[in-house]
C-alpha cells in the first residue's frame, strides 16, 4: 500500500431512493460579461518538473511507430494509442472551447489545462502566445499536438523513490528537483492536475525487463525497468485535477489565494477539486485488490485492481516488431478506453489522417471499445416493491459512476410503462435524440454539479450558484454519482469526493430509485443512458466565447456527429402483473403458433422475458420450458 493512501474502514448499508427527492439541477446558459481573475503563471504554479527542466525533448511519437506500429492493429502499441483521447487530447474540440472560456475567467488558467493536454508544450514552455499574455497553445508544436505521448508518459518517474524498486537513476533526478518557492516543495506531495516528474534524458521506461527478454543485449535506446507504469499513481498525475489559486478552509469552503504566488501546500487535498477519479479508486476495494470480476474488462486478467488493468488490458501480444521480440502473455494494450464515443470523429473532421494516426478502423473499434466498456460498467436489477417499480443500478468499476471531468457528463434511467398491447402508458427519463433534450425532471440523473459563491460572484461577475465556468468555481452543489465497492463518507470526505445533496450509506456501491406504477401498466422497459457532453455544456461553451471562435467550433462539430449520442449501458424488462398464462406471449388470451413466434422472437433477441427457467439467461432449457407451459394450456 502506496504512503499516500488515507487508511480506511469497512462498514456496510444500502439505501433506496424514492423518486420525487431529488431533482436533477438545471442549467441554461445566458452571455454576460466577466471580469477576469489577475491571476499569474505562479497561482498555477506546482511541484515536479518545470517548463525547460528536460535536457532532451520529447520525441515525436512517429518515431515510436517505426518499431511499436504496423504489424498488428488489434494489440500494437501505435495504432491503440493513436486511436485514444490521450492521443487526440490537444486536438480535442471540446477542450479548447473550454480553455479560452478558462482564460476569459482567470488570466494564465490554461497552464492549468495545457499542461496535461500537451505535456511537451508545457515543459518545452510553448503553451503561451506571441504575445506571452494568454496560456491558448497557439504555438504547440506538431510533437506537442500528439497529446500525451509516447516518450512522455515512458519518462515519467515515480515521485516516490522506492529502494531496490524505482530504477537507481531517478533517485538522481529527483534530487535535481528545484522547490517551487521559498519553504514549498520540489517533488508533489500529492499526484494530479499534472504535476509529473520526467526523466531529464531520453531513458525510456517501461514494467517490462528487457535485459531478460534480449539477452544480447537490448540496443534501441536506453531503457529502464519501471514498476511504476504499472500503479495507479500514474494516471493519477492527470486523473485528480485541482484548481490551486484555491485553498480550502478548515469548514471546507475555498477561499482565493494571495494573487501572484504558488499555492502553499501543493497539497491537491488542500485545493478544490474539479475531478477525483484517481482517489475514487484510492479509497475503494479495488485499491487493495485485485478484485475477481470475471473478466468483464478484457484482457488476460480476470481480477484486476489498478487503472491499468481496466483500461490498459493485457493481451498475449508483441510490444514492437523488432528482430528478437518476445510475444509476452501480460502486454499491456494501449487502448485507454473511456466513454467518449465522438470527439475522435471531430477531430478527424479538423485535422488530417496523416497528422492524427487515425483511420476509419481504429476510430470505429476504439469507439466501439468505449461503448463497451460503458456497457460493463454497470447492472442493472429490476423488481416490484408494492406498487412501486424499483430500478437498482450497480457500480462495477473502481470509482464514481460516472467519473472524471462533471461538465457535460451524465447518466440517467430512462422507464417506459406499456399495457398489455404494448402501448405507451407512461415514460421517465425521455431523451429527443433530434433536438438532444433530456426530461430531467421526473427521473435519476447521476451527474455533478459545481458552482461559484458570494465572494466569487462578486469578483467576476458570474452569477453566485451553478456554473459551467470550471476555473471560477469554489462550492461543490450536487454529486450523487454511484459511489465504487469499498465505499464509505469519511474517507471520501477525506479527498473531496463525498456525495453532495445526497447519501449513501457505507458500503454501498449501488443505488435504487422508485418510479410507481401507473394504473394499465403491465410491463415495463428500463435502459440506463451515458452522454458525455450535454446540449447544455456545448450550448455554454459556444455562446460564453468573447475570445476566439473555439467555442463555435466544438458546437459546430458536436452537431455533426450526432450531438454527442448517448450510449445504453444497461437495459432490461419486467412484467408488472402476474401473468397466469406465462405462454401466452402475445397477451391476447389465448395460446396459438404467434404466441411460439413471439416466443422465438424475444429468445433470438436475448429478451429475457424468454427467461422461463428463471437463472438469469437463455438457454435450450428455456425452450424447453416454454413447450411444457404451452403444451400444457392456459388455466
Amino acid at each position: 500500500m502506496r504512503s499516500t493512501k488515507i487508511t480506511r474502514s469497512a462498514r456496510v448499508g444500502g439505501g433506496l431512493f424514492v423518486l420525487g427527492g431529488l431533482a436533477s439541477l438545471g442549467f441554461v446558459a445566458a452571455a454576460f460579461a466577466t471580469t477576469p481573475v489577475p491571476t499569474t503563471l505562479e497561482d498555477f504554479k506546482m511541484a515536479g518538473t518545470q517548463p525547460i527542466g528536460i535536457a532532451h525533448p520529447i520525441a515525436n511519437a512517429t518515431e515510436c511507430g517505426a518499431c511499436h506500429g504496423f504489424y498488428d492493429e488489434a494489440h500494437e502499441p501505435w495504432n491503440t494509442w493513436s486511436a485514444s483521447m490521450m492521443a487526440q487530447s490537444a486536438r480535442d474540440p471540446v477542450f479548447y472551447a473550454a480553455l479560452s472560456i478558462a482564460n476569459q475567467d482567470a488570466q494564465f488558467a490554461g497552464d492549468l489545462c495545457l499542461r496535461c493536454h500537451t505535456p511537451s508544450g508545457f515543459i518545452e514552455d510553448r503553451l503561451l502566445d506571441v504575445t506571452g499574455t494568454i496560456a491558448d497553445g497557439s504555438q504547440l508544436t506538431a510533437t506537442d499536438l500528439q497529446g500525451v505521448s509516447c516518450n512522455f508518459c515512458h519518462r515519467m518517474i515515480d515521485p516516490e523513490y522506492e529502494v531496490g524498486v524505482s530504477p537507481a537513476i531517478d533517485l538522481d533526478v529527483l534530487n535535481a528537483l528545484t522547490p517551487v518557492g521559498i519553504g514549498l516543495p520540489a517533488i508533489p506531495p500529492t499526484p494530479g492536475s499534472g504535476n509529473y516528474i520526467l526523466d531529464t534524458f531520453d531513458r525510456r521506461r517501461g514494467p517490462f525487463d528487457l535485459a531478460a527478454d534480449y539477452p544480447g543485449g537490448f540496443f534501441y535506446h536506453e531503457w529502464a525497468q519501471s514498476p511504476f507504469h504499472q500503479e495507479s499513481q500514474m494516471c493519477a498525475t492527470c486523473h485528480d485535477v485541482s484548481n490551486p489559486a484555491f485553498d480550502r478552509q478548515p469548514d471546507n469552503s475555498y477561499v482565493l489565494n494571495t494573487l501572484n504566488e504558488p499555492h502553499q501546500t501543493q497539497s491537491g487535498y488542500d485545493q478544490f477539486p474539479v475531478e477525483r477519479t484517481y482517489s475514487e479508486w484510492l479509497m475503494s476495494d479495488f485499491a487493495d485488490g485485485p478484485i475477481e470480476m470475471g473478466g468483464r474488462f478484457g484482457g488476460e486478467k480476470t481480477a484486476v485492481s489498478s487503472c491499468q488493468d481496466c483500461h490498459m488490458p493485457d493481451a498475449n501480444a508483441e510490444a514492437c516488431r523488432v528482430p528478437g521480440t518476445v510475444t509476452r502473455p501480460d502486454m499491456p494494450v494501449h487502448e485507454f478506453n473511456g466513454g467518449n464515443n465522438w470527439v475522435l470523429k471531430a477531430v478527424r473532421a479538423l485535422y488530417s489522417d496523416d497528422d492524427t494516426g487515425l483511420t476509419d478502423n481504429n476510430v470505429a473499434d476504439s469507439i466501439a471499445r468505449a461503448e463497451n466498456m460503458l456497457a460493463q460498467a454497470s447492472d442493472m436489477e429490476l423488481s416490484v416493491v408494492g406498487t412501486d417499480l424499483n430500478v437498482r443500478i450497480i457500480n462495477q468499476t473502481g470509482h464514481k459512476l460516472p467519473t472524471g471531468y462533471p461538465e457535460g457528463r451524465r447518466m440517467w434511467i430512462n422507464v417506459r410503462f406499456l399495457d398489455s398491447g404494448d402501448n405507451l402508458v407512461a415514460e421517465h427519463g425521455h431523451y429527443d435524440n433530434t433536438t438532444a433534450e433530456l426530461t430531467t425532471g421526473d427521473t435519476k440523473v447521476y451527474e455533478a454539479h459545481l458552482g461559484v459563491d458570494a465572494a466569487v460572484s462578486a469578483l467576476t461577475g458570474v452569477p453566485e450558484g451553478e456554473s459551467f465556468h470550471f476555473v471560477l468555481n469554489n462550492v461543490r452543489l450536487m454529486d450523487n454519482r454511484i459511489p465504487p465497492r469499498g465505499y464509505n463518507f469519511v474517507d471520501f470526505e477525506a479527498v473531496q469526493a463525498e456525495p453532495v445533496g445526497y447519501t449513501y450509506a457505507d458500503g454501498q456501491y449501488w443505488d435504487d430509485t422508485l418510479y410507481p406504477i401507473p394504473a394499465g401498466a403491465v410491463k415495463a422497459d428500463v435502459k440506463v443512458y451515458y452522454q458525455t457532453t450535454t446540449k447544455e455544456y456545448i450550448e455554454f461553451l459556444r455562446d460564453e466565447n468573447v475570445t476566439d471562435s473555439n467555442g463555435t467550433v466544438a458546437y459546430n462539430q458536436w452537431v455533426a456527429h450526432g450531438m454527442s449520442p448517448i450510449s445504453e449501458m444497461d437495459a432490461g424488462s419486467i412484467n408488472l402483473v402476474a401473468n397466469p398464462c406465462p405462454a401466452d406471449f402475445t397477451g391476447d388470451g389465448t395460446l396459438d403458433i404467434f404466441d411460439v413466434f413471439a416466443f422465438l422472437d424475444a429468445f433470438n433477441s436475448a429478451d429475457l422475458a424468454a427467461d422461463f427457467t428463471g437463472d438469469g439467461m437463455l438457454d435450450i432449457f428455456d425452450v424447453f420450458a416454454f413447450l411444457d407451459e404451452f403444451n400444457a394450456g392456459c388455466p
